[in-house]
């Protein structure tokens, strides 16, 4: 079995003390072959219940198929690899093949992503489908191949809402002095900063527990996560104010990538392409039930006027294209789009 992966994580690697020799030991063994096929690791933070997971294993079913089973694809799902920080790490030094981050994730790795994060960029959800899957959009995908993250493609991650327990969110003045998780991501930030609200970097498998006791008054992101972090238990007010939409990309690491033949790379990316027009689906319909489930545990749905949260947010643009002027050019062709 050729696995460009170690099966414990880093994270396991630490906690376990293994010496920097047995880790090394790992990473040859790692690429025998079995039965005669690649194997290709895959790991990801979402639970089995998401629908990124779901087109995942539409990608898992598409390789298989087209390659007859000399792909295949093992997924690690739940955070088991690590967080997504983590796993990114270990696709660049070729211990893991491939992963789903979000592309806030991936912008601090690859800078180009950062584009993807700005608030009101897309006009709409046609939009935004039309550049992702556009020149554009791949253009940003084959970015990462410098630092050893190739893009396969985009995963639809909807579009990201405030969400709170102590107070409802009708206009930016609502989040004065309110505690807001973000992702520690400093685009992310700087907007719930420039919309009055105190941005707050916590790791999202904590943000349960610090809602309910109140480290943190609230936390920003799409239907399917808020629901099925269960988070709508314990936050009664959502504001679809949708003021980003960042996309989760699929990515292969180049040390596994460049090892494919010309074949399999074509039904790599055959199959991953597929496997986002699936994911489309997978996500409209699960939005649907989320929102459903949602109001029906009595969670307050609330829809603001937008304009008024984009007017804040405009420094954001502002300050990213005078730290990234060279990327100016590609905000201005989305727009113009």
């Amino acid at each position: 079995m050729q696995s460009i992966i170690l099966t414990l994580s880093r994270k396991n690697m630490l906690k376990n003390k293994l010496p920097l020799v047995i880790i090394f030991f790992l990473l040859i063994i790692s690429c025998k072959k079995e039965d005669g096929a690649k194997v290709l690791y895959l790991g990801h933070s979402l639970p089995q219940s998401h629908p990124v997971h779901k087109g995942i294993l539409e990608f898992q079913k598409a390789l298989e198929n087209k390659s007859g089973g000399t792909l295949k694809v093992k997924i690690f799902p739940d955070g088991q690899l690590g967080s997504e920080r983590e796993v990114l790490e270990l696709l660049q030094i070729g211990s893991v093949a491939a992963t789903k981050v979000s592309a806030a994730t991936l912008s601090n790795f690859v800078p180009e992503y950062h584009i993807l994060g700005i608030p009101y960029l897309f006009r709409d959800k046609n939009h935004r489908f039309e550049i992702l899957e556009g020149a554009i959009g791949k253009s940003i995908l084959e970015k990462g191949s410098k630092f050893w993250l190739r893009g396969l493609c985009y995963y639809d991650a909807g579009s990201r809402s405030f969400y709170t327990s102590s107070k409802p969110i009708r206009t930016p003045d609502d989040l004065r002095g309110l505690k807001i998780r973000v992702m520690n991501n400093q685009m992310a930030i700087n907007m719930v900063n420039a919309m009055g609200g105190s941005a707050t970097p916590l790791a999202y498998g904590e943000l349960y527990t610090a809602i309910q006791q109140g480290v943190v008054d609230g936390a920003e992101n799409n239907p399917p996560s808020f629901v099925t972090s269960n988070h709508y238990e314990i936050s009664k007010y959502y504001t679809l104010d949708q003021h980003s939409a960042v996309p989760d990309v699929l990515l292969i690491g180049t040390k596994f990538w460049d090892k494919l033949s010309d074949k399999e790379k074509i039904w790599v990316q055959q199959a991953a392409d597929e496997s986002a027009q699936a994911q489309k689906k997978f996500w409209s319909d699960s939005v649907d039930e989320s929102m459903r489930i949602a109001k029906e545990a009595g969670v307050e749905i609330i829809i603001p006027d937008k304009s008024l949260f984009a007017k804040k947010s405009k420094s954001v643009l502002e300050e990213f294209v005078n730290k990234y002027p060279d990327m100016e050019t590609i905000v201005n062709q989305i727009k113009n789009e």
